[in-house]
């Protein structure tokens, strides 16, 4: 009889492999896209938001505040955010222990958490579940923005398997093979936030799986240093994405009304 090495998250397959890895892999790449791009005064992060239903009541997301109401963009500590791809309630809980962490160490060492040391952990925890029988990997993959006074700003990328490493302009979720060729031909070493903005959005713009881009299927958030040198999160508000759309004429949504009257 042929053996179900997928049944189990401890047994290796003969070829080496942790089948049940690849499945959570699989499952983040059909997620909504997330989106990272590192600038040299700061990072932006957009989010593929996916709408349930027209009848969804989303009237708290639009009266959100500082720390983010949405399913996609998390604000872990004072000085790092993060975007996730996959299964929210796995996203949720990692989400949880990030927040928990960064406090007890800004409670213990009075500053703010190194952006990697975070990551570091979460992953720690996270490739605990691939070892442990009766467990599952989590099913999530997430991009960690921050800033620390030694490294600057940095952005990181986690998968389920607890594998790390640090990027100028990554993505994560459906469409992600797209997105990383356009950001290759268009990314600059010396780019400024304002650049990046624009293109994270026209990036978004061309590897949605919507046909129009708009505050309700898009989250957006970005991480710069205010007048004194703190890092200072920025999660939108819909009506401020919306603006943003328009800045950078990329609001469909309008263009599409002006022609039909």
């Amino acid at each position: 009889m042929a053996r179900r090495y997928d049944s189990r998250t401890t047994i290796f397959s003969p070829e080496g492999r942790l089948y049940q890895i690849e499945y959570a892999m699989e499952a983040i790449s059909h997620a909504g896209t997330v989106l990272g791009v590192l600038a040299k005064d700061g990072i932006v992060l957009a989010a593929e938001k996916k709408v349930t239903g027209k009848l969804l009541d989303l009237s708290e997301t639009k009266s959100g505040g500082y720390g983010g109401s949405g399913e996609k963009i998390f604000l872990l500590n004072s000085n790092v955010i993060a975007g996730v791809a996959g299964i929210t309630a796995d996203a949720n809980s990692l989400v949880n222990y990030a927040r928990d962490y960064a406090q007890r160490h800004l409670y213990q060492y009075n500053e703010d958490i190194p952006v990697e040391m975070l990551a570091q952990n979460l992953c720690n925890l996270k490739q605990g579940y691939t070892q442990h029988g009766g467990l599952r990997p989590f099913g999530v993959s997430l991009l960690y923005a921050g800033y620390d006074p030694h490294y600057n700003f940095q952005l990181y990328h986690s998968d389920p398997s607890g594998n790390y490493s640090g990027w100028k302009a990554t993505c994560i979720g459906a469409n992600s093979g797209t997105a990383q060729s356009l950001l290759k031909q268009e990314y600059k070493e010396d780019i400024a936030i304002e650049e990046a903005i624009g293109l994270v959005l026209r990036v978004m713009s061309k590897t949605m799986d919507s046909t129009t881009l708009g505050s309700e299927k898009l989250e957006f958030a970005t991480l710069t240093l205010d007048a004194e040198q703190r890092p200072k999160a920025k999660i939108y508000r819909p009506a401020e994405i919306d603006a943003l759309l328009k800045k950078h004429d990329l609001a469909k949504k309008d263009e599409d009304a002006e022609m039909k009257s």
